[in-house]
């Protein structure tokens, strides 16, 4: 899965920043600081986008020349992950039962393999993810 980069409106406030995305109607944020803003920038977009019908469609960004901005805002980009966006935010642990041959499991048994770890390992191999 490939990190994106959207562009986000940054608007200077009294208190803080706020934060639109005009690629994601309804995703904004905020901030009290510039790196605060920004980090919870990323977390409005993971929120917007693991909604199950949006989850991994990712529109084509915005080009960040074309936005005018008013006085007090500027463009910023934002780095995006799903993946890693997950990582962080969703990491409880799913029960899944599975079937193998039992001259296979009598061998993991003797060598004390650990099934969880080697069933993630393996997805993630599978599945061609960054650690």
């Amino acid at each position: 899965m490939a990190t994106h980069l959207y562009p986000a409106i940054f608007t200077e406030e009294s208190d803080g920043y706020s934060v639109t995305f005009p690629d994601f109607e309804g995703c904004f944020s905020e901030g009290d600081t510039l790196e605060e803003a920004y980090e919870m920038a990323i977390d409005a977009l993971g929120l917007y986008l693991e909604d199950s019908e949006k989850a991994f469609k990712y529109p084509k960004a915005t080009n960040p020349k074309s936005i005018i901005t008013n006085e007090n805002e500027f463009v910023v980009m934002v780095e995006f992950n799903m993946i890693e966006y997950m990582k962080k935010h969703d990491d409880k642990a799913i029960k899944k039962t599975l079937t193998i041959p039992a001259w296979l499991n009598e061998l993991a048994v003797k060598e004390n393999v650990n099934f969880s770890q080697t069933l993630q390992n393996a997805l993630i191999e599978q599945l061609k993810i960054a650690q």
